[in-house]
């Protein structure tokens, strides 16, 4: 019999917190999610100021290109053969 008790008492107890984490999970994820939102703008913040401060017109887009210092990709490495498929 006590067997039993216990599994029946096991099993209250998983339906009971299943129901419970049902109501209570999009509060409990809304309030990381808002966490997580504050520690990224506490950390990033200054990227992010440093984006919109610099003021373009709406519509024109500007490109910024690195300068290659690597200039060993341009040099010739070896002949290229070009493969003809044979039927």
């Amino acid at each position: 019999m006590a067997f039993l008790k216990t599994i029946l008492i096991v099993l209250l107890v998983y339906y009971l917190l299943k129901m419970v984490l049902r109501m209570f999970a999009p509060k409990i994820m809304g309030y990381a999610a808002k966490k997580t939102e504050q520690h990224f703008r506490e950390r990033f913040g200054e990227f992010g100021d440093f984006q919109q401060g610099q003021n373009h017109e709406k519509g024109n887009v500007i490109l910024k290109k690195k300068k290659s210092v690597n200039n060993k990709a341009k040099e010739k490495v070896g002949e290229y053969i070009d493969f003809e498929e044979i039927d």
